[in-house]
């Protein structure tokens, strides 16, 4: 059975800490000793916890990991077909290779703004989909 969606580790729980995240992502632009990539890395986190937020409402079990494949893929089919969960993928990279120096290209102010609103985006929906239905065990 799913946790209490308003209590510690429940649905809207993971939805606080997503918002979180995408506060931090969205606070400030790249300045003095902030990069764009640690940024992006918390705009990839929004997704990945706003993602977490619908399985647990769901009643889905998911592993430890920063894969937005692998938690779509977790989705029921139902959700699925929204166009949004899917284009969160796109962030799984800000996840680890770009928290590391020399793994990849600089991130630059169109890519941050597009990892923002790619998150913004998942948060919503997932907002939408934990308070637009009842908790679920089902996965169809």
């Amino acid at each position: 059975m799913p946790p209490d969606s308003d209590g510690p580790g429940g649905g809207e729980d993971w939805l606080r800490h997503a918002r979180s995240d995408l506060a931090l992502a969205s606070a400030v632009g790249p300045v003095g000793d902030i990069l764009a990539e640690t940024l992006c890395f918390h705009a990839q986190q929004a997704a990945e916890k706003a993602l977490k937020a619908v399985l647990v409402h769901v009643g889905i079990e998911f592993p430890r990991t920063h894969s937005l494949r692998l938690l779509v893929d977790l989705l029921p089919h139902a959700i699925r077909t929204d166009r949004v969960p899917e284009a969160a993928v796109a962030l799984t990279d800000y996840a680890v290779t770009t928290r590391y120096p020399g793994e990849t290209e600089p991130v630059d102010q169109a890519e941050l703004e597009e990892s923002i609103r790619l998150a913004q985006a998942v948060v919503r929906w997932a907002e939408s989909q934990v308070r637009g239905s009842l908790p679920s065990t089902s996965q169809a």
